[in-house]
């Protein structure tokens, strides 16, 4: 029996319409087979840049219709989702022109060396080949760019995998016109329209994980259904790589000296942070350690003032609103912690509150030496997804490290110093920095993690459960994870791609006996 997947209003909590139904195991088979149709003609280079640009375009021209739908979907509002499409169509052009440079090829030739120690050297010709189909789970919280047509999927297409894109339950209508524009831009570019295929439905994403011809999978969502896919892909009788971000807390340190300097700038700059977006940023801070005495105080003032002014907002989904509500009232209850600014439910009505269905920021606050050892006061170190954060007031250095030290890994870790501090570097500055490079994959110094920029040197990961990998699913280098080495040795030049060629042909940048030639290099 068909089961009708709807898109709702989280708003109000009503449909909107139907948009599909979900695929059961042949649906799944049918949509993987027929991606896996494209990979060979996603060998040509360039029609995987005119894909992705004419991807780009396509999602500009229907920016209208697409903000509408993800706005109806997922309360997010106008604004941010104009932003989230410029962004997405920014990294699909970036990815156009790392496909157009060739340096993530990542060539190497070394020619024949009878005379090399310690035995004689034959010829070799090492680039990367795409892994095949990939899946891509959307992300509840960023319906374009961590979903239909983000960056999983733009980078994919970048190394030539077709995809197979598993909808997020919460905007499936969006997934479903997102998928519609890259399939037309697809055949634009001379490519099968299956290049991308789109399912909807619990049941597809387990089987997609499964299934044979499934060479490697993205996902960005929870620690629990991250972790079960996780599982199965490695439990499948050929295992494959699965890169998935899970959840993070992302402590923030401010040290004494930086609460002394500016109190009431850092307190007012993470009411900001933790609640843009009602606190729906896998980046959102969400530990944020603060020195006792007078000038902590000065900044849970400044805290305060700033969270309490802040308006309700709409979450993804009942089960999300559900989970929040629980967890910052769980949070709230433990001995000894108090809220400030208590999060909770908002009142109906409003623009923003819908039928009563808007959360209400709020903060808590305990105490370091309850968060030494294991127990209780664990809570306080999981995140909560939603507009709500956990102060721990520190009395010395001694404290501050036995919380640290029991912080599992996170995409990011930020510290707030003192100028002086900063600018001499050495001490306890250097020291904190080392021990917050140890725990995420991102450190700030003096900013918010809120706000991933999409540029060549960005690194969106971390150590476990922020991801599954030591990759990176925003910037160029995401394209790595979706490819793997080859050396070819002794191969007739016939035989060889053109990239491998001797002249080198293809003009792309390329490391010869020890030496780089070809264009993008100095």
């Amino acid at each position: 029996m068909a089961v009708p997947v709807w898109s709702v209003d989280p708003r109000t909590g009503k449909q909107r319409e139907q948009v599909a139904v979900e695929a059961g195991a042949a649906a799944v088979d049918a949509a993987v087979r027929a991606a896996a149709t494209a990979l060979p003609a996603l060998a040509d280079r360039g029609a995987r840049a005119r894909l992705l640009r004419g991807a780009a375009g396509l999602l500009e021209e229907s920016a209208a219709e697409v903000i509408a739908t993800a706005d109806a979907e997922t309360a997010l509002g106008v604004p941010r989702l104009t932003g989230e499409l410029a962004r997405t169509a920014f990294q699909l052009r970036a990815f156009a022109d790392i496909v157009d440079e060739g340096a993530f090829l990542d060539v190497i030739i070394d020619h024949p060396d009878p005379a090399a120690v310690p035995i004689p050297r034959p010829d070799l010709r090492r680039w990367k080949i795409p892994l095949g189909v990939v899946a891509v789970y959307a992300a509840s919280n960023f319906p374009l760019a961590f979903s239909v047509p983000g960056g999983d999927t733009a980078s994919a297409l970048a190394a030539g995998c077709p995809v197979v894109v598993k909808a997020h339950p919460d905007h499936p209508a969006t997934s479903a016109l997102c998928a519609d524009l890259l399939r037309r831009a697809a055949v634009a570019a001379g490519l099968p329209a299956d290049t991308v295929v789109l399912v909807h439905g619990f049941e597809a994403g387990v089987e997609l994980v499964k299934h044979p011809l499934v060479a490697a999978a993205g996902f960005t969502g929870s620690i629990p259904g991250g972790r079960a896919l996780f599982d199965a892909a490695a439990a499948r009788p050929r295992p494959i790589p699965f890169y998935g971000e899970l959840g993070s807390l992302n402590p923030v340190v401010v040290t004494e000296a930086a609460a002394a300097e500016r109190a009431e700038q850092i307190g007012a700059g993470l009411a900001g942070s933790f609640t843009l977006g009602s606190g729906q940023f896998c980046t959102k801070p969400g530990l944020v350690l603060t020195p006792a005495g007078a000038d902590g105080d000065r900044l849970v003032a400044a805290l305060t003032e700033a969270a309490g002014a802040a308006g309700p907002g709409v979450l993804l989904d009942p089960r999300m609103r559900e989970n929040f509500l629980k967890g910052a009232a769980a949070r709230a209850a433990l001995p000894g912690v108090t809220a400030p600014v208590v999060p909770g439910e908002a009142g109906g009505g409003g623009a923003a509150g819908g039928d009563g269905v808007a959360v209400r920021p709020g903060y808590v606050v305990a105490e370091a030496g309850a968060l030494a050892e294991p127990g209780a006061y664990d809570l306080l170190l999981e995140e909560c997804f939603g507009p709500l954060t956990v102060v721990v007031r520190y009395r010395d250095a001694a404290e501050l490290a036995a919380v640290l030290d029991r912080l599992p890994g996170n995409l990011t870790a930020t510290a707030h110093l003192g100028v002086r501090e900063a600018a001499e570097g050495g001490g306890a500055a250097a020291e904190l920095l080392a021990r917050l490079t140890g725990l995420a994959g991102r450190v700030l110094i003096d900013g918010w993690p809120t706000g991933v920029a999409v540029a060549a040197a960005q690194h969106h990961g971390g150590p476990y459960p922020a991801t599954t990998s030591t990759s990176t699913s925003v910037g160029g280098t995401a394209i790595e994870r979706w490819l793997r080495p080859v050396a070819y040795q002794d191969t007739p030049p016939a035989l060889l791609p053109a990239e491998l060629r001797d002249g080198n042909p293809a003009g792309v940048p390329r490391r010869v006996d020890g030496a780089w030639e070809g264009r993008g290099r100095g």
